[in-house]
C-alpha cells in the first residue's frame, strides 16, 4: 500500500507550501461537500491531500464544519494517515502560546455535531480508548523536534463546542478537576471518525493563549490569538514539511490496529442491514462491507 497523508489545517492554515503538481479537487461525498476542495500533490514523492477545516476565509465555525464528509472525503481520496493541525488554549503554565502538544486523550463536550457514519440500518461500535495513532503522533513528534518547535509530547484535549470561549469557572474547571491540558473546539467528533474510517489519525494542538484560568492573562483576547495564529501556521507547515522522509511512501499495516477498526464493530445483522445506508459507507466502511447491493 502507498502512504498518503491527509493534512487538516485549523485556524490560520489553509494551505500548505511545496506541494508538486498542486491541484484543489473537489470531491463529493454521501454526507454533503466537505469544508472546501482538498488540495492534492506529492511532497518529496509521498502523496499528500490538505483540506482546510474551516474552508479559505474561514466560513464554517466549530460547529457547522461539516466533519463526516471532511473524513470521508480524505479517505474517498485514499488517504491512510491523517494528522491533524489546530488551535488551542493551554491551561499548563509550562505550556506556553507558540508551543504544540502531540494530543494523546480527549475529553468531548460537543453536543451539536452528528458524531458517527454509523446508525440506523448499520450499527457499529470502535473503540476510541486511545483515540490517535501513536506511529503517526510519534512522527508528528520528530517532525516538530527537527523543526526547532517547543513540543509537548502527550495531552488531553478538552473539545468544547463553542464558539464562545470558556468562562472562567469552567477554565478553571477543566484545568483543576478534569486534569485536561488544552482547550479547543474542532477535534471532536473528527477523531471518533477518523477512527470509524479505518485512518490513523494524530492531533498536533497548536496553543495560541492561557484560556482565561490565568491570573496574569486575563480573558481570552481574539487578537492576541490571531497575533499567535500566523507564527503557528509557519511552524505547522514546517513541521508539515517533514513528515513524507519520516512516514515513506510505502505503508504497512498500522502496528495499533487503526486500519482494522471495524473487524468486530459492526453489530448489524448482514441480512438486516439497510442497502442505502451501506450505500453511504462505500468509502469509510467498504473494506469490512463489501460493494453495496
Amino acid at each position: 500500500m502507498q502512504t498518503r497523508i491527509g493534512i487538516i489545517g485549523g485556524s490560520g492554515l489553509y494551505q500548505i507550501d511545496g506541494l508538486q503538481a498542486a491541484e484543489w479537487v473537489e470531491v463529493a461525498t454521501p454526507w454533503g461537500a466537505p469544508s472546501d476542495a482538498v488540495l492534492t500533490g506529492t511532497l518529496d514523492g509521498v502523496a499528500m491531500a490538505f483540506l482546510p477545516r474551516h474552508g479559505r476565509g474561514h466560513v464554517h465555525s466549530p460547529t457547522t464544519v461539516p466533519y463526516r464528509a471532511n473524513i470521508d472525503a480524505l479517505k474517498r481520496l485514499g488517504c491512510t494517515d491523517v494528522i491533524s493541525l489546530s488551535a488551542c488554549g493551554s491551561f499548563r503554565e509550562e505550556m506556553a502560546p507558540g508551543d504544540f502538544v502531540i494530543v494523546d486523550q480527549f475529553i468531548d463536550r460537543t453536543f451539536a455535531r452528528e458524531k458517527s457514519f454509523f446508525g440506523t440500518g448499520c450499527v457499529a461500535h470502535v473503540s476510541v480508548a486511545h483515540p490517535t495513532c501513536p506511529r503517526l503522533s510519534a512522527a508528528c513528534l520528530s517532525a516538530a523536534i527537527d523543526s526547532d518547535i517547543t513540543v509537548h509530547d502527550g495531552g488531553t484535549y478538552l473539545v468544547m463546542e463553542g464558539p464562545q470561549f470558556s468562562t472562567l469557572a469552567e477554565s478553571r474547571m477543566y484545568r483543576d478537576h478534569w486534569g485536561a491540558d488544552v482547550i479547543g473546539m474542532t477535534n471532536m467528533p473528527e477523531a471518533k471518525l477518523a477512527r470509524e474510517a479505518e485512518l490513523c489519525y494524530a492531533s498536533v494542538a497548536m496553543i495560541t493563549d492561557y484560556d482565561s484560568w490565568h491570573p496574569d492573562h486575563g480573558s481570552v483576547d481574539i487578537t492576541q490569538i490571531v497575533a499567535t495564529l500566523h507564527g503557528n501556521a509557519d511552524k505547522a507547515r514546517a513541521l508539515v514539511a517533514r513528515l513524507p522522509a519520516l512516514l515513506g511512501p510505502d505503508r504497512a499495516p498500522c502496528p495499533h490496529g487503526c486500519d482494522r477498526a471495524l473487524d468486530h464493530a459492526i453489530l448489524t445483522a448482514p441480512g438486516a442491514r439497510d442497502p442505502q445506508a451501506l450505500a453511504r459507507l462505500d468509502a469509510v466502511a467498504g473494506r469490512v462491507l463489501g460493494a453495496p447491493a
